[in-house]
Protein backbone atom coordinates (compact mmCIF):
# COMPACT_ATOMS: atom_id res chain seq x y z
CA UNK A 1 0.00 0.00 0.00
CA UNK A 2 2.85 2.38 0.84
CA UNK A 3 4.45 1.72 -2.55
CA UNK A 4 1.18 2.50 -4.37
CA UNK A 5 0.70 5.68 -2.38
CA UNK A 6 4.20 6.83 -3.18
CA UNK A 7 3.68 6.22 -6.89
CA UNK A 8 0.41 8.16 -6.77
CA UNK A 9 2.17 11.05 -5.07
CA UNK A 10 4.79 11.15 -7.82
CA UNK A 11 2.13 11.16 -10.53
CA UNK A 12 0.44 14.14 -8.90
CA UNK A 13 3.60 16.26 -9.10
CA UNK A 14 3.69 18.76 -11.95
CA UNK A 15 6.82 20.79 -12.73
CA UNK A 16 6.38 24.52 -13.21
CA UNK A 17 8.96 26.77 -14.88
CA UNK A 18 9.38 30.09 -13.11
CA UNK A 19 11.61 32.71 -14.75
CA UNK A 20 13.11 34.94 -12.10
CA UNK A 21 15.01 38.16 -12.67
CA UNK A 22 16.98 38.82 -9.50
CA UNK A 23 19.92 41.13 -10.06
CA UNK A 24 23.33 39.55 -10.43
CA UNK A 25 25.55 40.82 -7.63
CA UNK A 26 28.20 39.30 -5.41
CA UNK A 27 27.40 38.83 -1.72
CA UNK A 28 29.19 40.65 1.02
CA UNK A 29 32.49 38.94 1.77
CA UNK A 30 32.24 39.66 5.48
CA UNK A 31 31.57 36.60 7.58
CA UNK A 32 30.71 35.72 11.15
CA UNK A 33 29.24 32.73 12.97
CA UNK A 34 25.75 33.38 11.57
CA UNK A 35 24.23 32.54 8.22
CA UNK A 36 22.45 34.92 5.87
CA UNK A 37 19.22 34.71 7.89
CA UNK A 38 20.92 35.69 11.14
CA UNK A 39 20.80 32.17 12.57
CA UNK A 40 23.91 30.61 14.02
CA UNK A 41 25.66 28.16 11.76
CA UNK A 42 26.18 24.59 13.04
CA UNK A 43 29.13 24.31 15.45
CA UNK A 44 31.23 21.36 14.35
CA UNK A 45 34.44 19.55 15.15
CA UNK A 46 35.55 17.52 12.14
CA UNK A 47 37.69 14.42 12.71
CA UNK A 48 39.48 12.35 10.05
CA UNK A 49 42.09 9.64 9.62
CA UNK A 50 44.43 9.58 6.57
CA UNK A 51 42.28 7.48 4.27
CA UNK A 52 42.01 8.76 0.70
CA UNK A 53 38.24 9.10 1.02
CA UNK A 54 38.73 11.33 4.07
CA UNK A 55 41.02 13.55 2.00
CA UNK A 56 38.35 13.87 -0.68
CA UNK A 57 35.67 14.50 1.94
CA UNK A 58 37.81 17.24 3.48
CA UNK A 59 38.03 19.05 0.14
CA UNK A 60 34.25 19.12 -0.12
CA UNK A 61 33.92 20.26 3.50
CA UNK A 62 36.28 23.20 2.96
CA UNK A 63 34.28 24.32 -0.07
CA UNK A 64 31.23 24.48 2.25
CA UNK A 65 33.08 25.84 5.28
CA UNK A 66 31.15 29.10 5.02
CA UNK A 67 28.12 27.14 6.23
CA UNK A 68 29.75 25.91 9.44
CA UNK A 69 31.25 27.29 12.60
CA UNK A 70 34.35 25.10 12.51
CA UNK A 71 35.65 24.59 16.03
CA UNK A 72 38.31 22.03 15.12
CA UNK A 73 39.93 19.99 12.35
CA UNK A 74 41.31 16.98 14.16
CA UNK A 75 43.53 14.11 13.08
CA UNK A 76 42.03 10.96 14.60
CA UNK A 77 42.86 7.25 14.54
CA UNK A 78 40.63 4.35 13.55
CA UNK A 79 40.81 0.59 13.34
CA UNK A 80 42.52 0.91 9.96
CA UNK A 81 44.78 3.94 10.54
CA UNK A 82 46.85 4.77 13.60
CA UNK A 83 50.19 6.51 14.00
CA UNK A 84 51.87 4.78 16.95
CA UNK A 85 53.69 6.60 19.74
CA UNK A 86 57.08 6.82 18.04
CA UNK A 87 58.69 4.84 20.84
CA UNK A 88 58.55 1.40 19.28
CA UNK A 89 55.46 0.32 21.22
CA UNK A 90 53.57 -2.41 19.37
CA UNK A 91 49.79 -2.76 19.13
CA UNK A 92 47.34 -5.45 18.09
CA UNK A 93 43.54 -5.68 18.14
CA UNK A 94 42.07 -9.08 17.20
CA UNK A 95 39.86 -9.08 14.13
CA UNK A 96 41.31 -5.99 12.50
CA UNK A 97 42.20 -6.08 8.80
CA UNK A 98 45.84 -7.01 9.49
CA UNK A 99 44.57 -9.99 11.47
CA UNK A 100 42.13 -11.14 8.80
CA UNK A 101 44.41 -11.20 5.75
CA UNK A 102 46.44 -14.18 6.94
CA UNK A 103 49.79 -12.43 7.10
CA UNK A 104 52.02 -12.15 10.12
CA UNK A 105 52.14 -8.33 10.18
CA UNK A 106 51.05 -7.13 13.60
CA UNK A 107 51.59 -6.50 16.50
CA UNK A 108 53.20 -3.47 14.87
CA UNK A 109 54.30 0.04 15.77
CA UNK A 110 51.88 1.87 13.42
CA UNK A 111 49.33 0.98 10.78
CA UNK A 112 48.75 2.75 7.47
CA UNK A 113 49.83 6.14 8.81
CA UNK A 114 52.57 8.11 7.08
CA UNK A 115 55.21 9.60 9.43
CA UNK A 116 54.54 13.31 9.77
CA UNK A 117 51.10 13.01 8.16
CA UNK A 118 49.83 16.46 7.09
CA UNK A 119 46.89 15.90 4.73
CA UNK A 120 44.64 18.26 6.72
CA UNK A 121 47.34 20.93 6.71
CA UNK A 122 47.86 20.43 2.97
CA UNK A 123 44.14 20.77 2.28
CA UNK A 124 43.97 24.03 4.26
CA UNK A 125 47.02 25.33 2.36
CA UNK A 126 45.10 24.76 -0.87
CA UNK A 127 42.08 26.44 0.69
CA UNK A 128 44.28 29.50 1.25
CA UNK A 129 44.87 29.64 -2.50
CA UNK A 130 41.15 29.35 -3.22
CA UNK A 131 40.00 31.68 -0.44
CA UNK A 132 40.17 35.04 -2.31
CA UNK A 133 37.91 33.67 -5.03
CA UNK A 134 35.56 31.74 -2.71
CA UNK A 135 34.77 34.81 -0.65
CA UNK A 136 33.68 36.63 -3.82
CA UNK A 137 30.87 34.09 -4.26
CA UNK A 138 29.46 33.58 -0.76
CA UNK A 139 29.61 35.13 2.66
CA UNK A 140 31.09 33.55 5.76
CA UNK A 141 34.20 31.73 4.56
CA UNK A 142 36.69 31.54 7.47
CA UNK A 143 40.18 32.88 6.89
CA UNK A 144 42.92 30.33 6.17
CA UNK A 145 44.75 31.39 9.33
CA UNK A 146 41.63 30.74 11.39
CA UNK A 147 41.29 27.23 9.98
CA UNK A 148 45.01 26.52 10.46
CA UNK A 149 44.68 27.46 14.11
CA UNK A 150 41.97 24.80 14.48
CA UNK A 151 44.11 21.84 13.30
CA UNK A 152 45.00 19.50 16.17
CA UNK A 153 46.10 15.94 16.84
CA UNK A 154 43.47 13.84 18.53
CA UNK A 155 43.97 10.32 19.91
CA UNK A 156 46.03 9.14 16.96
CA UNK A 157 48.59 6.86 18.60
CA UNK A 158 46.69 3.59 18.90
CA UNK A 159 43.43 2.17 17.63
CA UNK A 160 40.68 2.66 20.23
CA UNK A 161 43.05 3.87 22.95
CA UNK A 162 41.35 6.34 25.33
CA UNK A 163 43.88 6.02 28.15
CA UNK A 164 45.17 9.59 27.92
CA UNK A 165 44.21 13.08 26.81
CA UNK A 166 45.25 14.66 23.53
CA UNK A 167 45.01 18.22 22.18
CA UNK A 168 41.99 17.09 20.16
CA UNK A 169 40.21 15.46 23.08
CA UNK A 170 40.94 18.53 25.22
CA UNK A 171 39.25 20.67 22.56
CA UNK A 172 36.17 18.43 22.47
CA UNK A 173 36.02 18.51 26.26
CA UNK A 174 36.22 22.32 26.43
CA UNK A 175 33.56 22.82 23.78
CA UNK A 176 31.18 20.35 25.42
CA UNK A 177 31.52 22.17 28.74
CA UNK A 178 31.25 25.73 27.44
CA UNK A 179 28.09 27.79 27.68
CA UNK A 180 27.56 28.37 23.97
CA UNK A 181 23.93 27.63 23.02
CA UNK A 182 22.82 24.89 20.69
CA UNK A 183 24.31 21.53 19.77
CA UNK A 184 27.95 20.69 19.12
CA UNK A 185 28.20 18.33 16.16
CA UNK A 186 31.04 15.85 16.51
CA UNK A 187 31.64 14.69 12.94
CA UNK A 188 33.96 11.76 12.50
CA UNK A 189 35.03 9.86 9.44
CA UNK A 190 37.41 7.87 11.63
CA UNK A 191 37.14 6.26 15.04
CA UNK A 192 35.56 7.91 18.06
CA UNK A 193 38.47 7.56 20.49
CA UNK A 194 39.06 11.33 20.59
CA UNK A 195 35.41 11.88 21.52
CA UNK A 196 35.46 8.99 23.99
CA UNK A 197 38.56 10.34 25.72
CA UNK A 198 36.97 13.79 26.06
CA UNK A 199 33.89 12.24 27.67
CA UNK A 200 36.02 10.01 29.91
CA UNK A 201 37.98 13.05 31.09
CA UNK A 202 34.73 14.85 31.93
CA UNK A 203 33.46 11.79 33.78
CA UNK A 204 36.72 11.40 35.72
CA UNK A 205 36.61 15.03 36.80
CA UNK A 206 32.98 15.28 37.86
CA UNK A 207 31.63 11.80 38.62
CA UNK A 208 32.29 12.03 42.36
CA UNK A 209 31.09 15.63 42.71
CA UNK A 210 27.64 17.15 43.31
CA UNK A 211 27.82 18.77 39.86
CA UNK A 212 27.93 15.43 38.03
CA UNK A 213 24.18 14.97 37.28
CA UNK A 214 23.94 18.49 35.83
CA UNK A 215 27.18 18.12 33.85
CA UNK A 216 26.10 14.79 32.42
CA UNK A 217 22.73 16.23 31.35
CA UNK A 218 24.38 19.30 29.81
CA UNK A 219 26.91 17.30 27.79
CA UNK A 220 24.32 14.74 26.72
CA UNK A 221 22.03 17.47 25.42
CA UNK A 222 24.81 19.31 23.62
CA UNK A 223 26.73 16.53 21.88
CA UNK A 224 25.45 15.05 18.61
CA UNK A 225 27.78 12.46 17.12
CA UNK A 226 27.51 12.00 13.35
CA UNK A 227 29.84 9.19 12.36
CA UNK A 228 30.54 6.77 9.56
CA UNK A 229 30.02 3.75 11.77
CA UNK A 230 31.95 2.80 14.90
CA UNK A 231 35.41 2.45 13.39
CA UNK A 232 37.33 1.61 16.56
CA UNK A 233 34.61 0.14 18.83
CA UNK A 234 34.87 3.01 21.32
CA UNK A 235 31.22 3.90 20.88
CA UNK A 236 30.13 0.34 21.67
CA UNK A 237 32.58 -0.11 24.51
CA UNK A 238 32.47 3.27 26.24
CA UNK A 239 30.31 6.08 24.79
CA UNK A 240 27.06 4.19 24.35
CA UNK A 241 27.07 2.39 27.74
CA UNK A 242 28.29 5.40 29.76
CA UNK A 243 26.63 8.28 27.91
CA UNK A 244 23.30 6.83 26.69
CA UNK A 245 21.74 10.29 26.47
CA UNK A 246 24.08 11.43 23.69
CA UNK A 247 22.47 11.27 20.26
CA UNK A 248 24.42 9.08 17.86
CA UNK A 249 23.61 9.37 14.18
CA UNK A 250 24.88 6.58 11.98
CA UNK A 251 25.84 8.31 8.71
CA UNK A 252 27.25 5.40 6.70
CA UNK A 253 26.04 5.47 3.10
CA UNK A 254 26.91 3.50 -0.01
CA UNK A 255 26.62 6.25 -2.62
CA UNK A 256 29.42 8.33 -1.07
CA UNK A 257 31.82 5.42 -0.59
CA UNK A 258 33.90 2.88 -2.46
CA UNK A 259 30.69 1.03 -3.34
CA UNK A 260 29.06 4.00 -5.10
CA UNK A 261 28.79 2.10 -8.38
CA UNK A 262 26.51 -0.42 -6.67
CA UNK A 263 24.14 2.31 -5.48
CA UNK A 264 24.14 5.00 -8.17
CA UNK A 265 21.01 5.45 -10.25
CA UNK A 266 21.53 4.50 -13.92
CA UNK A 267 20.98 8.06 -15.08
CA UNK A 268 23.60 9.32 -12.62
CA UNK A 269 26.39 6.84 -13.41
CA UNK A 270 28.17 9.47 -15.52
CA UNK A 271 28.91 11.40 -12.31
CA UNK A 272 31.38 8.66 -11.35
CA UNK A 273 33.07 8.51 -14.75
CA UNK A 274 36.55 9.65 -15.64
CA UNK A 275 35.21 12.16 -18.15
CA UNK A 276 32.86 13.90 -15.68
CA UNK A 277 35.37 13.78 -12.82
CA UNK A 278 38.15 15.23 -14.95
CA UNK A 279 36.02 18.06 -16.34
CA UNK A 280 34.36 19.01 -13.06
CA UNK A 281 36.69 17.99 -10.24
CA UNK A 282 40.26 16.73 -10.72
CA UNK A 283 41.36 19.45 -13.15
CA UNK A 284 39.50 22.36 -11.56
CA UNK A 285 41.17 24.97 -9.36
CA UNK A 286 43.66 24.48 -6.52
CA UNK A 287 41.79 21.52 -5.02
CA UNK A 288 41.47 19.49 -8.22
CA UNK A 289 44.92 17.83 -8.31
CA UNK A 290 44.63 17.02 -4.58
CA UNK A 291 41.42 15.05 -5.13
CA UNK A 292 42.18 11.31 -5.29
CA UNK A 293 41.03 9.50 -8.45
CA UNK A 294 41.75 6.09 -9.91
CA UNK A 295 45.20 5.73 -11.44
CA UNK A 296 46.54 9.05 -10.16
CA UNK A 297 49.93 7.58 -9.18
CA UNK A 298 49.49 8.51 -5.52
CA UNK A 299 49.44 6.63 -2.24
CA UNK A 300 48.45 8.00 1.16
CA UNK A 301 51.11 6.03 3.06
CA UNK A 302 54.10 4.42 1.28
CA UNK A 303 53.76 0.66 1.09
CA UNK A 304 50.11 0.60 2.18
CA UNK A 305 49.01 -2.79 0.85
CA UNK A 306 45.34 -1.72 0.80
CA UNK A 307 45.92 1.48 -1.21
CA UNK A 308 46.39 0.27 -4.79
CA UNK A 309 44.25 3.02 -6.31
CA UNK A 310 47.13 5.01 -7.75
CA UNK A 311 48.21 2.26 -10.14
CA UNK A 312 47.02 2.08 -13.71
CA UNK A 313 47.49 -0.46 -16.48
CA UNK A 314 47.77 -3.41 -14.08
CA UNK A 315 45.36 -6.27 -13.53
CA UNK A 316 44.09 -7.37 -10.14
CA UNK A 317 46.28 -10.47 -10.41
CA UNK A 318 49.38 -8.37 -11.07
CA UNK A 319 48.62 -6.15 -8.09
CA UNK A 320 48.17 -9.22 -5.90
CA UNK A 321 51.52 -10.56 -7.06
CA UNK A 322 53.01 -7.23 -5.91
CA UNK A 323 51.58 -7.86 -2.44
CA UNK A 324 48.46 -5.69 -2.59
CA UNK A 325 45.08 -6.69 -1.19
CA UNK A 326 42.67 -5.98 -4.04
CA UNK A 327 39.42 -5.55 -2.15
CA UNK A 328 37.30 -3.64 -4.66
CA UNK A 329 37.01 -3.89 -8.47
CA UNK A 330 39.43 -1.84 -10.57
CA UNK A 331 38.00 1.15 -12.45
CA UNK A 332 38.97 3.42 -15.33
CA UNK A 333 41.82 5.85 -14.86
CA UNK A 334 40.69 9.24 -13.60
CA UNK A 335 37.31 8.11 -12.31
CA UNK A 336 35.70 8.45 -8.88
CA UNK A 337 37.16 6.43 -6.02
CA UNK A 338 35.35 7.48 -2.85
CA UNK A 339 34.20 10.24 -0.54
CA UNK A 340 33.00 7.76 2.01
CA UNK A 341 32.73 10.19 4.90
CA UNK A 342 31.05 13.08 3.11
CA UNK A 343 27.68 12.03 4.49
CA UNK A 344 28.76 13.01 8.03
CA UNK A 345 28.22 16.70 7.29
CA UNK A 346 25.91 16.84 4.25
CA UNK A 347 22.68 16.96 6.26
CA UNK A 348 23.87 20.12 8.00
CA UNK A 349 24.17 22.10 4.77
CA UNK A 350 21.93 25.12 4.41
CA UNK A 351 20.07 23.87 1.32
CA UNK A 352 16.56 24.14 2.79
CA UNK A 353 15.97 20.45 3.49
CA UNK A 354 16.59 21.05 7.22
CA UNK A 355 17.90 17.50 7.41
CA UNK A 356 19.93 18.16 10.53
CA UNK A 357 16.81 18.79 12.59
CA UNK A 358 16.00 15.09 12.88
CA UNK A 359 17.89 11.99 11.81
CA UNK A 360 14.77 10.60 10.10
CA UNK A 361 14.08 13.66 7.95
CA UNK A 362 16.73 12.97 5.32
CA UNK A 363 18.88 15.03 3.00
CA UNK A 364 22.01 14.86 0.90
CA UNK A 365 23.67 12.70 3.56
CA UNK A 366 20.82 10.17 3.66
CA UNK A 367 18.55 9.49 6.60
CA UNK A 368 17.84 6.99 9.36
CA UNK A 369 15.33 4.87 7.49
CA UNK A 370 14.47 3.35 4.14
CA UNK A 371 12.99 5.06 1.09
CA UNK A 372 10.97 3.50 -1.68
CA UNK A 373 13.26 3.40 -4.73
CA UNK A 374 12.02 4.05 -8.28
CA UNK A 375 11.57 0.32 -8.81
CA UNK A 376 9.09 0.20 -5.91
CA UNK A 377 11.35 -1.62 -3.44
CA UNK A 378 12.36 -0.39 0.00
CA UNK A 379 16.01 0.66 -0.08
CA UNK A 380 18.54 1.79 2.53
CA UNK A 381 20.68 3.34 -0.23
CA UNK A 382 18.00 5.41 -1.92
CA UNK A 383 17.67 7.97 0.94
CA UNK A 384 21.10 9.29 -0.09
CA UNK A 385 21.26 8.14 -3.72
CA UNK A 386 18.17 10.15 -4.66
CA UNK A 387 20.05 13.43 -4.06
CA UNK A 388 23.40 12.48 -5.62
CA UNK A 389 23.08 14.46 -8.86
CA UNK A 390 22.06 17.66 -7.09
CA UNK A 391 24.91 17.30 -4.60
CA UNK A 392 27.51 16.56 -7.29
CA UNK A 393 26.41 19.52 -9.39
CA UNK A 394 26.64 21.77 -6.35
CA UNK A 395 30.15 20.47 -5.64
CA UNK A 396 31.20 21.12 -9.23
CA UNK A 397 29.85 24.67 -9.04
CA UNK A 398 31.78 25.43 -5.86
CA UNK A 399 34.97 24.09 -7.40
CA UNK A 400 34.41 26.53 -10.26
CA UNK A 401 34.06 29.31 -7.69
CA UNK A 402 37.69 28.69 -6.76
CA UNK A 403 38.83 29.60 -10.28
CA UNK A 404 37.46 33.13 -10.63
CA UNK A 405 36.71 36.27 -8.58
CA UNK A 406 33.99 37.26 -11.08
CA UNK A 407 30.61 36.51 -9.57
CA UNK A 408 28.90 36.54 -12.94
CA UNK A 409 31.30 34.02 -14.48
CA UNK A 410 29.93 30.95 -12.69
CA UNK A 411 26.63 29.58 -11.42
CA UNK A 412 25.13 29.98 -7.94
CA UNK A 413 22.26 28.10 -6.36
CA UNK A 414 18.71 29.50 -6.50
CA UNK A 415 16.83 30.35 -3.32
CA UNK A 416 13.61 28.66 -2.23
CA UNK A 417 11.50 30.30 0.46
CA UNK A 418 8.03 29.63 1.88
CA UNK A 419 5.63 32.17 3.33
CA UNK A 420 4.72 31.46 6.93
CA UNK A 421 5.96 28.85 9.35
CA UNK A 422 7.86 25.81 8.16
CA UNK A 423 6.48 23.62 10.98
CA UNK A 424 2.69 23.74 11.23
CA UNK A 425 0.01 22.00 13.25
CA UNK A 426 -2.96 20.82 11.17
CA UNK A 427 -6.20 18.90 11.66
CA UNK A 428 -7.69 16.06 9.59
CA UNK A 429 -9.79 17.55 6.81
CA UNK A 430 -8.08 20.95 7.01
CA UNK A 431 -7.33 22.77 3.74
CA UNK A 432 -3.71 23.96 3.56
CA UNK A 433 -2.21 26.48 1.13
CA UNK A 434 1.55 26.83 0.75
CA UNK A 435 3.16 29.69 -1.13
CA UNK A 436 6.74 29.07 -2.15
CA UNK A 437 8.91 31.62 -3.90
CA UNK A 438 11.92 30.89 -6.11
CA UNK A 439 14.61 33.43 -6.94
CA UNK A 440 17.97 33.12 -8.64
CA UNK A 441 20.98 35.42 -8.20
CA UNK A 442 22.15 34.78 -11.77
CA UNK A 443 18.80 35.49 -13.45
CA UNK A 444 18.52 31.86 -14.52
CA UNK A 445 15.14 30.27 -15.20
CA UNK A 446 14.09 28.06 -12.29
CA UNK A 447 11.89 24.97 -12.48
CA UNK A 448 9.79 24.82 -9.32
CA UNK A 449 8.01 21.78 -7.93
CA UNK A 450 6.20 20.91 -4.71
CA UNK A 451 6.32 17.23 -3.79
CA UNK A 452 5.52 15.05 -0.81
CA UNK A 453 8.50 13.28 0.78
CA UNK A 454 6.36 10.30 1.70
CA UNK A 455 9.15 8.23 3.21
CA UNK A 456 10.21 10.94 5.66
CA UNK A 457 6.66 11.58 6.89
CA UNK A 458 4.90 9.27 9.31
CA UNK A 459 1.48 9.56 7.66
CA UNK A 460 1.48 6.31 5.64
CA UNK A 461 -0.20 7.58 2.50
CA UNK A 462 -0.10 10.22 -0.19
CA UNK A 463 -1.90 13.56 -0.10
CA UNK A 464 -3.62 14.99 -3.16
CA UNK A 465 -1.32 17.90 -3.96
CA UNK A 466 -2.23 20.48 -6.60
CA UNK A 467 -0.02 23.39 -7.55
CA UNK A 468 0.09 26.35 -9.87
CA UNK A 469 2.46 29.12 -10.86
CA UNK A 470 1.67 32.65 -9.76
CA UNK A 471 3.44 35.97 -10.25
CA UNK A 472 6.87 36.97 -8.96
CA UNK A 473 8.23 33.42 -8.95
CA UNK A 474 5.57 32.07 -6.56
CA UNK A 475 4.56 28.41 -6.74
CA UNK A 476 1.37 27.73 -4.76
CA UNK A 477 0.47 24.27 -3.50
CA UNK A 478 -2.90 23.24 -2.09
CA UNK A 479 -3.89 20.12 -0.24
CA UNK A 480 -6.45 18.79 2.21
CA UNK A 481 -5.10 16.89 5.20
CA UNK A 482 -6.44 13.32 4.82
CA UNK A 483 -9.30 12.57 7.20
CA UNK A 484 -7.68 9.29 8.20
CA UNK A 485 -4.55 11.06 9.44
CA UNK A 486 -3.95 10.32 13.11
CA UNK A 487 -2.67 12.71 15.82
CA UNK A 488 1.10 12.88 15.87
CA UNK A 489 1.55 11.82 12.26
CA UNK A 490 3.59 14.11 10.01
CA UNK A 491 3.41 15.05 6.34
CA UNK A 492 6.62 16.36 4.73
CA UNK A 493 6.28 18.66 1.73
CA UNK A 494 9.28 19.92 -0.21
CA UNK A 495 9.51 22.93 -2.50
CA UNK A 496 12.30 22.18 -4.97
CA UNK A 497 13.79 24.68 -7.37
CA UNK A 498 16.36 23.82 -10.05
CA UNK A 499 17.95 26.50 -12.23
CA UNK A 500 19.03 26.12 -15.85
CA UNK A 501 22.61 27.20 -15.24
CA UNK A 502 25.70 25.10 -15.94
CA UNK A 503 25.76 22.95 -13.95
CA UNK A 504 22.10 23.05 -12.92
CA UNK A 505 21.81 23.78 -9.18
CA UNK A 506 18.98 22.90 -6.81
CA UNK A 507 17.66 24.37 -3.58
CA UNK A 508 14.75 23.33 -1.39
CA UNK A 509 12.44 24.32 1.42
CA UNK A 510 10.75 21.70 3.58
CA UNK A 511 7.44 22.22 5.34
CA UNK A 512 6.39 19.71 8.00
CA UNK A 513 2.70 19.37 8.85
CA UNK A 514 2.00 17.64 12.17
CA UNK A 515 -1.50 16.33 12.75
CA UNK A 516 -3.17 17.41 16.01
CA UNK A 517 -6.51 16.30 17.49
Amino acid sequence: MRHTATLLSRLLICALTVVVTAATAPPSAAGDSRDGDGERRPRVILMHDPELDDQNTLIRYLLYSNEFDTEGLVYTSSGVHWAGDGKGTTWFVPGREYDRIGRDICPCTSWRWKPGERFIHEAVDLYAQAYPNLRAHARGYPSPSELKSKILDGNIEFDGDISKDSPGSDLVRRKLLDDEPGPLYLLTGAGQSTIARALKSIEDQYESTPQWPAIQRKVSRKAIIQSWGDQDDTYAKYIGPNWPGIEFRQMATTIWGYGARRAVLPQDAELLSAAWTKANVSEVGPFGPFYRVWGDGKQMAPGDIFDFFGFTGLTAEQLQEMGYIVWTPLQEKGSWISEGDTSIFMNLLDNGLRAGADATWGGWGGRAGTDVAPDGTASTSYPSTRWFRAAQHDFAARLKWTTTPRYGAVNHEPAATVSGRLDRDVRPGQAVTLDGRLTDPDRDAVTGTWWQYTDAGTYPGAVELTQDRRGHGVVRARLVVPRDARPGQSIHLVLQGADDGAPSLTSYQRVVLTVRP
